[in-house]
């Protein structure tokens, strides 16, 4: 389904045309409202509903005649809303605001208000996606909408990408639409989530993802009836020594370039940094680091934790295969070949025995900190927060790898109040009580209102 310039087709926007924080506020409680919940399953999401909220304030913009949007739908209600607001230079940058409008399941016994009421309560808008990214993709139609309708028109263009399923992986939203309709994402730089926490008084820009490299171990053994063990050699006590051997032998430090700059901004004891910088005594000074552990652990390494434990299937049978699913995130740079070779290299003696088999995964992406957006980014960031920028790779992945992967450089944006640290991020990310400060919000659209006008005016 597309839709070109057509006002007609969603209803008026009762929005003011001002561009303000309480305008992003307010969308942002609509989008949090329609809980569109993605399980994973192809009905789930349903992103329909949030397209239309985004129709309707994006109303007002369409009618100009200068904004053209598109509706376009992988599987039934799995809509992705693209929204392009042309600009005058056909040689100036297309800058693209990647946004997602699905949102991770919860567990309302483990929240202490509705998860999708959208309430504001003492300066906090609470509900499920507050953080994870709905305030960003609020923020982005606002200064989409703002744009089209200021006197004139951009230089460049300005393109809404707000998209379905990326907490299911992005196959029925940006892998989808990329490949059944590269026309209407084209963009030369992107910015999207997984930015603005603090890390010291620098402000984190994701210029990078970790990858994913899935595997499942195949154990053998010998059956037997589980009444006369003797003799059999059950695959679970197998699953079980491999655990054994994953738990005890890691992979070791490689420290990328993004690593100095991360240390630098964070690390302020001059002893425990020289400690971070050495790969041999890094693991070591982890446990210094509290709250920020976790993640300096993640970057500075390929990672394997075991997941999915499989063996037997009824109880009096002694199971003659069992099978571990690990998650592996790799670092930029890592082939699955180089995967496999440290895998086997990690099992040891058990290797020989183990089939390794290939699940599903991407390579780590990155993007250069040399690019004029990303200097426009420090531009923005200095000017509202009075604060340098530091440049990061994020442990998890987001869509914004998908636009690397087309050789478009796309920056994780934010820019949060000086009490989130990247504790209190991931804390918010996916957590019981999710929710985002309205200072949080009005400082991220300025700095985004200053990135826009840099580029594209």
């Amino acid at each position: 389904m597309s839709e070109r310039g057509d006002a007609s087709s969603a209803p008026t926007s009762t929005a003011p045309a001002s561009g303000s924080a309480a305008d992003t506020i307010a969308l942002l409680r609509s989008l949090i409202r329609e809980a569109c919940v993605n399980d994973g399953s192809v009905a789930s999401g349903q992103e329909i509903r949030s397209v239309r909220v985004l129709q309707r304030f994006l109303a007002e913009a369409v009618a100009t005649g200068r904004v053209e949007t598109h509706v376009l739908e992988s599987a039934p209600g799995r809509a992705s809303l693209v929204a392009r607001l042309r600009g005058t230079d056909p040689d100036a940058p297309s800058l693209g605001l990647l946004g997602h409008l699905d949102v991770v399941p919860v567990d309302p016994e483990g929240w202490t208000r509705n998860p999708f009421g959208g309430d504001l309560i003492d300066g906090e808008i609470w509900g499920r996606g507050a953080v994870d990214m709905l305030y960003l993709t609020a923020a982005f139609a606002c200064v989409l909408r703002d744009a089209a309708l200021a006197p004139e028109p951009p230089r460049g263009d300005l393109v809404l990408l707000a998209v379905a399923d990326e907490e299911g992986g992005g196959e029925y939203g940006i892998h989808w639409l990329v490949r059944q309709h590269p026309e209407t994402v084209r963009v030369t730089e992107a910015l999207s989530e997984s930015g603005g926490m603090r890390m010291g008084r620098h402000v984190a820009i994701e210029v990078a993802e970790k990858g994913s490299a899935g595997r499942r171990l195949i154990i053998h053994g010998k059956p037997g009836h589980a009444s006369i063990p003797y003799g059999a050699k059950s695959a679970s006590y197998r699953v079980g020594e491999v655990l054994q051997r994953l738990g005890e032998v890691m992979p070791a430090a490689q420290l990328g370039p993004l690593w100095n700059a991360f240390v630098g901004a964070r690390i302020q004891d001059p002893a425990l940094a020289e400690r971070l910088r050495d790969p041999v005594r890094l693991d070591a000074a982890l446990p210094h680091l509290g709250g920020i552990a976790g993640y300096a652990h993640a970057v500075s390494r390929i990672t394997m934790s075991p997941t999915v434990l499989r063996a037997g299937m009824t109880h009096n049978v002694i199971p003659a295969m069992g099978t571990i699913d690990l998650d592996i995130r790799t670092l930029p740079g890592t082939t699955d070949a180089e995967v496999d070779r440290l895998l086997r290299a990690v099992l040891g003696p058990l290797a020989d025995d183990i089939e390794i088999e290939h699940l599903r995964g991407w390579a780590a992406t990155a993007s250069p900190s040399d690019t004029p957006l990303f200097a426009a980014i420090e531009r923005a960031v200095e000017a509202v927060a009075d604060a340098p920028v530091v440049p990061i790779m994020a442990a998890g992945g987001s869509d914004a790898r998908v636009l690397r992967e087309l050789g478009i450089p796309a920056y994780g944006f934010g820019l949060l109040g000086p009490e989130w640290s990247y504790e209190r991020y991931r804390e918010g990310v996916h957590g019981n009580d999710e929710r985002i400060d309205v200072e949080s919000v009005t400082l991220s659209l300025e700095a985004l209102q200053r990135i826009v006008a840099d580029r594209l005016r």
